[in-house]
């Protein structure tokens, strides 16, 4: 009587069907992985706008102008202006002011973020006019 050796393990086909399955799983994840890192990095621009917004606030208390660069320390960063980039480093803020009594405040998308087309451009104002709204 002979004995006939069985194979133990998978075959090419099982393995192909595998690998095809992980890969149409990985092209369903990974742009919903991408847009919800976009979505964190534009919070984090969003918190800093808030952020510059409510010191212009307290040298406006102080100062009755927005833009008093000699007495302001929020404000003189953005002299001339200048930008300052926020810590994650995805967002670039600067600061425009058209009076003494009104600013813009802006963060626009920088390296990997640029890709975030919708909302690549953030805006805030003195009167809290917030744009793109959906962006919001």
């Amino acid at each position: 009587m002979m004995r006939r050796n069985s194979a133990s393990g998978f075959t090419l086909m099982e393995l192909m069907i595998t690998v095809a399955i992980v890969g149409i799983l990985a092209s369903i994840a990974y742009p919903s992985y991408t847009n919800s890192i976009l979505r964190s990095h534009r919070t984090d621009a969003r918190v800093e706008l808030l952020k510059t917004a409510q010191l212009f606030e307290k040298c406006f208390t102080q100062y009755a102008a927005y833009n008093n660069f000699t007495s302001c320390a929020a404000a003189t960063p953005y002299q001339a202006g200048a930008t300052q980039t926020i810590p994650n480093g995805r967002y670039q803020i600067s600061a425009a002011f058209a009076t003494a009594t009104s600013y813009t405040i802006t963060a626009t998308a920088k390296a990997g973020q640029a890709s975030d087309t919708t909302c690549a451009t953030l805006t805030l104002t003195e009167t809290n006019i917030r744009s793109p709204v959906a962006c919001w």
